[in-house]
């Protein structure tokens, strides 16, 4: 078989006569090298100085099978995929497989390039931050905007003027609930007064002889009067404690969810003004995107504006019928009681009590242990 020229452009590889690779210095250098690159790499991208040649042109290593003894090798070289082929292939051989981790593998025409798709934390942290940041400049720039008259609002006439006087009933609420509680406190202090002038007369009744019966019609008085005052007491504070609920825990609620509608209007009315400036302005390739943008926007922003308005009428009718029932109620046991008390209807007090199921405690009786309570 003829020689081949030593200018061929990839290096020969002898083999022995049986087919076997020479274990020779230059093949197990080139063996090394070929193992220690990390499958999916291109070995087009890497060459080799040969160094058994007088040419000056460079060998590249092929990726392919070894060409025989006597051949001609390809001058093109060949990409080494992340294929099972070519893993076991170089398996066989002896190398060790670097597969490289952190990213997933795009199979392309040319070489394998690695995409990672982890996203950074930090960036998704700066976006919200620039997002809020938007969002909070743009509904400052809108409040500003309608306290000096430049900016329009949007408006819900019958809603505004439900929210309006349902915030001037709680604050009349709030002073009812004030001066019931300055009641019930100078009410206290009296019936405390009270059973202890009637000890004192029972006191003197025992010890004043000639003064005994006297001094025992006042004990009694005292002492019914102290009772009557506990039984009135306990119906106070009934009404205070149902009254403080409805203030400030069921108007508050309904108050609550009112703000959450309100920050949504303003927030509509903000991306509504942005959407109409964009639209007086002028339509091209730089703009219409913009608008696109803005319109999605303003579309999201107005649909949680309707949930909101939708949200707040629905409280506020529950409301409404809540307090109607609540009040009437109540405003019928600080009557009855009131009225009872006065005129000295002692067994008229305590049937208002169970009418509306108040129990009273014993006064200066502990708090009654975990088995009472079950």
């Amino acid at each position: 078989m003829a020689q081949e020229s030593p200018k061929n452009s990839a290096a020969e590889i002898p083999v022995t006569s049986n087919g076997q690779l020479e274990d020779s210095h230059e093949h197990s250098f080139n063996r090394d090298l070929k193992c220690s690159l990390p499958v999916g790499l291109g070995l087009s991208e890497t060459k080799i100085t040969s160094h058994g040649f007088d040419s000056a042109k460079e060998g590249v290593v092929e990726a392919g099978q070894f060409p025989s003894k006597g051949s001609s090798a390809s001058p093109k070289s060949s990409v080494i995929s992340p294929s099972s082929a070519a893993a076991s292939r170089l398996a066989g051989q002896g190398c060790d497989l670097i597969i490289p981790t952190g990213g997933k593998a795009q199979q392309k025409s040319g070489p394998v390039v690695l995409a990672d798709e982890v996203k950074n934390p930090a960036m998704e942290k700066l976006e919200l931050v620039r997002k809020w940041s938007l969002n909070t400049y743009k509904c400052t720039r809108q409040i500003i905007s309608e306290k000096l008259g430049r900016g329009s609002r949007t408006v819900d006439l019958e809603l505004e003027a439900q929210i309006d006087i349902l915030r001037d009933n709680k604050k009349k609420y709030e002073n009812i609930l004030k001066l019931a509680q300055t009641l019930s406190t100078q009410l206290f202090q009296m019936v405390h007064t009270q059973r202890q002038l009637g000890d004192a007369f029972a006191d003197l009744s025992l010890k004043s002889l000639e003064l005994h019966e006297e001094f025992g019609y006042n004990a009694d008085t005292q002492k019914l009067l102290a009772k009557n005052g506990e039984t009135l007491l306990g119906a106070i504070n009934f009404f205070i404690a149902s009254v403080n609920t409805l203030v400030n825990k069921t108007i508050e609620d309904t108050l609550l969810t009112v703000k959450q509608y309100e920050s949504a209007r303003i927030e509509y009315d903000a991306y509504r003004t942005d959407l109409e400036e964009l639209n007086l302005g002028p339509r091209d390739a730089n703009t219409l995107p913009k608008i696109e943008q803005s319109q999605q926007l303003f579309q999201v922003h107005k649909e949680k504006y309707d949930k909101m308005r939708n949200d707040v009428s629905i409280k506020l009718k529950f409301l409404e019928e809540n307090k109607v029932k609540v009040l009437h109620n109540q405003l019928v046991l600080f009557h009855n009681a009131i009225a009872a008390y006065f005129a000295g209807n002692q067994k008229q007090l305590e049937q208002t009590l169970k009418q509306f199921h108040i129990k009273l405690k014993t006064p200066g009786a502990d708090a009654p242990s975990w088995l009472e309570e079950q």
